[in-house]
């Protein structure tokens, strides 16, 4: 039986041959995930047009779909990568090279910066919560990808206790959380929480304010007394 191989859509049939020489799929690929992340993070799943993200990343629809299969396929594609993209720049950190206290301080300014800087990421957690995780669920490397985060806290633990700084009745995953709300409530709730309290978090000035007593108040909460 003769093997039919599976070729890409021609999007560039109109284009120069100069052109059509430095296309570049893997690029292509990233430019279109970047793009539905904007678009699914402001319009979530059901919002979300493929038109609008073909129409942005001057290809088509027949692309999105010979890369990605379905809108949904896309969808779970970028939260694979907005994961991805937190955990690579966590161990990019070498919190493991830290003195315990100094690297937990680290990694908890990280989090902060990450969230605060990254609304997209914010929202699609948002949005991904109210699908129950049923799209992440998904997602092969899902749960092994965000090991590394827990294996990160583990060892601070570990060597805190060790040097007698840290208590040692704690819980890396519920460190994790913690660290994870406190970072996140004042990103995802910033507009119901303004309009409540007339205070914008993300205001420079609380900003800082917030990213110190964050920091506080996880190290105080880490430190053996």
């Amino acid at each position: 039986m003769k093997k039919v191989l599976k070729v890409a859509p021609s999007d560039t049939h109109d284009v120069p041959t100069e052109a059509r020489r430095k296309y570049d799929p893997e690029q292509t690929k990233r430019n279109i995930l970047d793009v539905a992340t904007q678009e699914f993070s402001a319009m979530g799943l059901a919002g979300a047009r493929v038109d609008q993200i073909a129409e942005r990343t001057n290809t088509t629809k027949r692309m999105l779909y010979y890369y990605f299969e379905s809108k949904e396929g896309l969808y779970e594609a970028v939260l694979d990568k907005v994961y991805g993209d937190i955990r690579t720049l966590e161990q990019d950190l070498h919190i493991d090279e830290l003195e315990p206290q100094e690297g937990m301080k680290r990694l908890v300014e990280f989090t902060f910066d990450y969230h605060d800087k990254h609304r997209d990421f914010v929202r699609l957690v948002t949005i991904e919560n109210i699908h129950g995780a049923k799209y992440i669920e998904q997602l092969k490397s899902f749960k092994n990808r965000n090991a590394s985060v827990i294996k990160t806290i583990e060892d601070l633990l570990q060597r805190g206790v060790a040097a007698g700084t840290f208590r040692a009745d704690l819980d890396a995953i519920d460190l994790h959380l913690m660290i994870s709300s406190l970072c996140f409530h004042r990103v995802s709730n910033r507009y119901t929480f303004g309009t409540a309290f007339g205070r914008d978090p993300s205001h420079p000035r609380l900003r800082a304010r917030h990213r110190e007593m964050i920091v506080d108040a996880v190290l105080r909460f880490v430190r053996k007394e």
